[in-house]
């Protein structure tokens, strides 16, 4: 049994017996080959739930403090977040955005899901914000379909993304898959991937019934 069926198998039920997700539209993901999951981002245990109510393991990129905390604290958070599916990377450095675009690139080509948040980080607000266009590069570079999705409840259950979460019933809202194949070959054109990045945000805006704010969540946290 791999690791990923491991912690599943034994944390899933718990998982499922505190969160209580009601799932809609699972069967937009596509059983096999790579697929991007795009959705918004609320609270901490959004990366929690996701793995939880998907068939197949979801990769996606975390920060590396995840998994260099000391002592059997820090050992554990390690095997847990490593072992559900993220893959640590500085993206604080110089080079952490391109590092993380060519970990989702190498995982889409390995035929795996890719779960994204394009905001970029958690809204400060519950609102959905502008998305960044590391999504469309990575669909148009591997061709991969995007699958857009929606977290709606997970706030109320850990406000600001601290603290142990409350029980409580949230919500994942999965999309029809998006292909743009029409784009080929145009990954470096920044009025296609802000088309192709528009694109998903408003499917993901309809699916969560959010306010849309036309401006990067980053940028709202630092005013």
């Amino acid at each position: 049994m791999s690791r990923f069926a491991l912690i599943k198998a034994v944390l899933g039920p718990i998982m499922r017996l505190m969160f209580r997700p009601q799932v809609e539209g699972a069967e937009h993901i596509p059983a096999d080959g790579p697929v991007i999951l795009a959705g918004n981002h609320l609270t901490f245990i959004d990366s929690i739930v996701l793995p939880v109510v998907t068939r197949r393991q979801v990769f996606f990129i975390g920060k590396d403090e995840y998994v260099t905390g000391k002592g059997f604290k820090g050992r554990l958070m390690a095997w847990f977040f490593t072992g559900v599916g993220m893959i640590p990377v500085d993206r604080d450095g110089a080079n952490g955005g391109v590092a993380a675009l060519m970990t989702g690139r190498r995982i889409l080509e390995e035929g795996k899901v890719f779960g994204i948040y394009p905001e970029g980080t958690r809204s400060p607000d519950g609102r959905l914000y502008r998305g960044r266009t590391g999504i469309a590069r990575l669909t148009l570079m591997t061709g991969a379909p995007v699958v857009p999705f929606a977290m709606i409840g997970t706030d109320k259950l850990q406000p600001g993304g601290r603290g142990i979460p409350r029980p409580g019933r949230v919500t994942v809202r999965f999309g029809e898959a998006m292909e743009f194949s029409r784009y080929e070959g145009m990954d470096r054109d920044r009025y296609v991937l802000r088309a192709v990045t528009d694109s998903v945000m408003t499917e993901v805006m309809q699916l969560s019934g959010q306010e849309y704010v036309d401006m990067y969540a980053t940028k709202a946290k630092a005013a």
